[in-house]
């Protein structure tokens, strides 16, 4: 599995295939069931984490219980949140296989492999470029606007995650989801709880 993370560090840097192998080497990757919860909100981070295989949803709730889901991290992706105690929960919706990093031993990591922080910010800036036009494209966009762009950026999430979910993401119920589905002809969508 540790492949698909190098083929993916490939596209920030010049290294060797073969030091990138090695630079792998040092970084665990862990495989944990569907449901695992990887960050409770109000704890301080100490990991970052990379998606393999599989569905982390990030979400807050609100002092009703209510939950609002802010992202969905897939094969990929990285999911990292910095800053103290967190607003945020992470869990996962599937069965996933992570890279786990410790954000305790990064700066030795960075400092044993000098290249890694130099990609690694890449990375970051490129993630935030990404996030900033999507939540400018969010703000000016209509629910089914913002249905249809996920369609089309990322289709296979769609029937990954519960509609409730989706519907909360995308800052809409879940009858306004099924409407604004069928309008577009898009395939069902499945229910989970």
């Amino acid at each position: 599995m540790k492949h698909i993370l190098i083929d993916y560090m490939k596209r920030y840097t010049d290294i060797s295939e073969s030091d990138l192998e090695k630079m792998a080497e040092h970084i665990p990757v862990a495989v944990l069931k569907k449901g695992t919860v990887l960050l409770h909100q109000g704890e301080v981070p100490d990991k970052c984490y990379f998606v393999l295989k599989g569905c982390v949803r990030q979400y807050t709730t609100d002092e009703t219980g209510k939950e609002t889901t802010c992202q969905f991290f897939t094969e990929e992706q990285s999911v990292t949140i910095f800053n103290g105690a967190t607003k945020y929960t992470l869990h996962c919706l599937e069965d996933c296989v992570l890279i786990v990093g410790d954000l305790s031993v990064e700066q030795d990591m960075y400092e044993r492999h000098p290249e890694l922080e130099r990609m690694t910010r890449k990375m970051i800036e490129e993630n935030l470029g990404d996030m900033h036009d999507d939540f400018a494209s969010f703000m000016a966009s209509s629910p089914e606007e913002r249905f249809l762009a996920l369609q089309e950026k990322r289709p296979g999430l769609i029937d990954r995650v519960p509609q409730y979910q989706l519907a909360s993401y995308l800052g809409i119920t879940p009858e306004s989801l099924s409407r604004i589905k069928k309008r577009a002809g898009a395939p069902h969508l499945r229910r989970v709880d």
